[in-house]
């Protein structure tokens, strides 16, 4: 156990960066791992990002947006950057950064091919932990390409384990650590360990630089790196001021500048004497001339040169601050025991009481990770598309320029990144995700990443939210509201209530609820297309490009993102209501928006073009044709399980404290009696638990019947989790034909088969954890309704019978088994790699992958995507011993925050 004072210190500093505007956070890991193929870097004639800028030229070739590196870490503007880089002695490239297949080179799309583990962070970043393993051998680069080409998409991707560099334990480990000894005040300790047997040798180049900025710039004053005596390095920059980089042991220091080798790429003369790749070529080639031989430039490493023993270990340290420190290594290691106590005390404090070591293993590189990928996001997209010829407002614009109607926003932030290679970018519902597992460490980021999409900078004038850069209007799933809703009751159960956070986020909502219902229900039907919304090649067509058939579709998803929507902008307005009584009038509003989208999808009567089957017992999209007629699109997947997540419940006497929305009510009641016929939630005479009432688009009986599917292990309750496809189409796939085509949909418990959306993505089969999430939180709220009266099969046939609550933590149980050990020492995660699976310096380093198997966990898609698989930190608060009937009589406030602080003991509340 730690102190109660040790405790605190972190939480200390959390609070002296809010409230007297220390800045703790100014220096973190906000360096990307890719910036090469980027949209920020294309400056194509056909916007092919990935081959106008190539992992082979990044080496040299500077970027204008942002800056990628190994490990690294850089001020909250990217003005000033570190990261390693590190030469093997057999590699033909330095390696500077990550290297990973582009969409056209995998079998599965784009796919970082690297080892590199977020180990530990806190929030403000005072300690941090990354490991990087390098192979001693040459690097596979050639081989990964061309295996990886020659396969089909039938085939497994080819990885980097595959291809042997690994084998007889022939490379190295190389931890970096970061402590800060005050917010401008950075101890870095790189220790090295060779795992093989015999001697080996390594360059480790600890390396500081400045974005090239001026290049671009004709105001810009330039910044110099400067040696000023053997192991100390200068650095000077007109916004940032002075720092001062020590290094240990005097290594020999390199110098060059931050500026594109033009003769190399291009064949033209370079610019500068020296530039980017100038220290690959002093080392590995031996040129000399290369570096600056006055010690002066925007780029500078310390050389070292380890010689390891067989299963030896060596340690290099820095120091990174302002101003210079006295004695930068004199009290270097008391520091790092310090703040590493400091990291522990702070997880520990966090952690639920009920965890084992494994799941606090889990839990902590999960928010570890999180705390990762935070990422200096730099975009103007007015600048950029003037340099395209793009700009809409420009004499003659070119046609069919990216993103063309953003060229309001301006990005320049950190902010939370799905995964910092394969996706270095930004995407909004992923974000809003984040922020549950961000807000578990620090409320005040999570807030303000909700926030950073509202804001005008980001937002568009006609409300909409950015998607991601490769298509800002790309439509994704609103669920910005729940995520607002969700910190400010999770927040309101350790003691505080933002109500100034809840009303900012709801004005920017209201503009976005508006640009929904104005631009994605066109014919005014309560009905919603929107198209993409996230889940990529989940249909049975690419639902982002026109439908073969012509027509349109009616989707069952985007119809209950909406129903969902409505639900959380009333809990919202009624809680504002409470100090304002102008919001009853709006909580209305969104009210019957939700009455009439909920009877849109089941009208009363039989209807050929309504969502639900009564005959099923299920939600499909429903595909409308040209000539009128509407067919169901008969697959169960998460498209007709979305309908769930809108499940709301208000205490008894919600609705009786706000008089003149019970006038409103009451007028709708008399105008619409249908709607509250078909909509009403429950059977006839059912009353929920203590007089509750419930928002749901499912009643008793559908409910029933749609957990039916869900909870069946034959169709989406998978061993790790709910699969996004039934299984049932792994040997009946669903076929529909038009035009002399055929298109199908079929059970892909792995990755996808086709090159929809690249090839890199499928929802049509494998367990997605943010989905799976919003089950689970249903299934809470509506325990909150039903109580121990209702009961289900779980699994759907088995005759064992459970609460929505213990149905809850049974999903809950299934998805953490995804990261931790079961009764043979395995982790579902990692399938069948025996290396992860028994290898003591791999089994207990975690990745958490974009998806995972429907079948049997193993990670998929991208393997650092933290952002969203995070969520398994939150949910593993819920693994422990909850007592569900104290739950059950807990009141107004979100049921499942209640159950994660419960399982706490309320430890998060800070200290102010």
């Amino acid at each position: 156990m730690v102190s109660a004072t040790r405790s605190l210190l972190e939480q200390q500093r959390l609070n002296d960066a809010r409230e007297f505007k220390i800045p703790w956070k100014k220096w973190g890991p906000y360096l990307s791992e890719r910036q090469w193929g980027t949209v920020r870097e294309d400056y194509s004639e056909d916007g092919d990002a990935w081959g106008y800028f190539t992992h082979d030229q990044a080496r040299s070739r500077a970027y204008k947006w942002g800056e990628d590196g190994i490990g690294g870490i850089c001020d909250d503007r990217q003005r000033l950057c570190f990261a390693l880089a590190l030469w093997n002695e057999h590699d033909p490239i330095l390696k500077e950064r990550m290297f990973g297949l582009t969409n056209s080179e995998a079998n599965h799309g784009e796919d970082v091919k690297e080892y590199y583990f977020y180990l530990d962070s806190t929030p403000t970043h005072s300690y941090m932990n990354y490991l990087y393993k390098y192979p001693q051998s040459e690097y596979p680069y050639r081989d990964i390409v061309e295996t990886n080409r020659r396969r089909s998409r039938d085939e497994p991707e080819y990885e980097l384990l595959d291809t042997g560099v690994f084998d007889n334990d022939r490379y190295f480990d190389v931890f970096v650590e970061y402590a800060k000894e005050g917010p401008e005040d950075v101890l870095i300790r790189i220790t090295v360990h060779n795992r093989g047997r015999e001697a080996a040798r390594l360059r480790v180049l600890p390396t500081l630089w400045f974005r090239n900025t001026w290049s671009w710039d004709d105001d810009r004053c330039k910044p110099s790196l400067q040696g000023v005596k053997p192991g100390a390095i200068r650095a000077t920059h007109p916004e940032l001021g002075e720092y001062w980089l020590d290094c240990d042991g005097a290594p020999e220091l390199l110098f060059t500048e931050n500026e594109s080798n033009t003769q190399r790429l291009w064949g033209k003369a370079n610019s500068a004497a020296h530039v980017k790749d100038a220290f690959h070529a002093y080392v590995i080639a031996g040129e000399v001339d290369a570096i600056n031989p006055a010690r002066t430039g925007t780029k500078a490493a310390a050389h070292y040169v380890l010689d390891l023993p067989g299963g030896g270990q060596e340690t290099i340290r820095l120091r990174l601050a302002a101003p210079r420190a006295r004695n930068p290594f004199g009290d270097f290691e008391k520091i790092f025991t310090s703040r590493i106590a400091d990291a522990d005390a702070f997880y520990e404090r966090i952690a639920p009481r009920a965890l084992t070591v494994d799941q606090r293993r889990v839990h902590r590189q999960a928010l570890a990770g999180m705390l990762w990928s935070k990422q200096y996001y730099y975009f103007d997209v007015d600048r950029w598309l003037r340099e395209h010829k793009g700009h809409p407002m420009a004499d003659a614009p070119r046609p069919g320029v990216r993103n063309a109607e953003w060229f309001h926003m301006l990005n320049a932030d950190v902010i939370s990144m799905p995964d910092k290679w394969e996706y270095p970018w930004y995407a909004a519902w992923d974000l809003a995700f984040h922020t549950i597992s961000l807000a578990m460490v620090d409320f005040d980021f999570a807030k303000d990443q909700l926030m950073l999409m509202l804001r005008g900078l980001y937002f568009h004038p006609g409300g909409q939210i950015p998607a991601y850069e490769w298509n800002f209007s790309d439509v994704n799933p609103p669920v910005h509201a729940f995520a607002t809703l969700w910190l400010y009751k999770y927040e309101k159960q350790l003691g505080r209530a933002d109500l100034r956070f809840l009303e900012r986020s709801f004005q920017g909502l209201m503009l976005n609820f508006n640009w929904w219902v104005n631009r994605k229900d066109p014919a005014g039907r309560s009905i919603f297309a929107g198209g993409f919304l996230g889940l990529d090649n989940i249909g049975v067509f690419d639902r982002s490009a026109p439908l073969p058939t012509g027509g349109s579709l009616d989707q069952a998803d985007g119809t209950a993102w909406m129903a969902f929507y409505c639900q959380n902008m009333l809990e919202i307005a009624l809680i504002l209501s409470e100090t304002d009584p102008i919001y009853e009038e709006t909580a209305f509003k969104f009210l019957q928006n939700f009455m009439w989208i909920s009877y849109a999808m089941d009208r009363i009567g039989e209807h050929h073009d309504e969502m639900w089957d009564e005959a099923d017992g299920f939600f499909y999209d429903l595909l409308r044709l040209p000539d009128g007629q509407a067919i169901r699109l008969k697959v169960r997947s998460l498209v007709g399980l979305l309908p769930l997540c809108a499940s709301t419940v208000f205490e008894a006497d919600a609705v009786a404290r706000y008089p003149a929305l019970m006038e409103l009510i009451a007028l709708f009641r008399k105008r619409h009696p249908e709607l509250v016929a078909q909509v009403a939630p429950t059977d006839a005479g059912f009353s929920g638990y203590k007089g509750r009432k419930l928002l749901s688009i499912l009643n008793k009986k559908k409910l029933e019947r749609v957990l039916g599917y869900m909870l069946d292990e034959n169709e989406f309750l998978g061993p790790c989790g709910i699969r996004s496809l039934s299984r049932h189409y792994q040997e009946h796939p669903f076929v529909f034909q038009t035009g002399g085509q055929e298109y199908k949909v079929q059970y892909l418990p792995a990755e996808s088969n086709t090159g929809m959306f690249g090839g890199n993505s499928n929802w049509r089969g494998p367990v997605w954890m943010p989905i799976n999430t919003l089950i689970v939180r249903a299934l809470v709220n509506l325990y909150g309704f039903y109580g121990d009266a209702l009961k289900v099969q779980c699994p759907t046939g088995s005759d064992q019978y459970m609460t929505l609550f213990e149905v809850a933590q049974e999903i809950v149980r299934r998805l953490t088994s995804i990261f931790l050990r079961d009764a043979t020492g395995q982790r579902p995660v990692y399938g069948s790699t025996a290396r992860f699976q028994n290898d003591p310096h791999w089994r207990d380093l975690i990745l958490f992958y974009e998806y995972f198997h429907g079948d049997n966990g193993a990670g998929l898609g991208a393997s650092h995507q933290t952002g969203w698989s995070g969520l398994v930190a939150p949910l593993m608060d819920l693994f422990g011993r909850v007592d569900a009937k104290a739950l059950l009589e807990s009141g107004r406030d979100n049921l499942l925050a209640r159950a994660i602080n419960e399982q706490v003991g309320g430890d998060r509340t800070e200290t102010r």
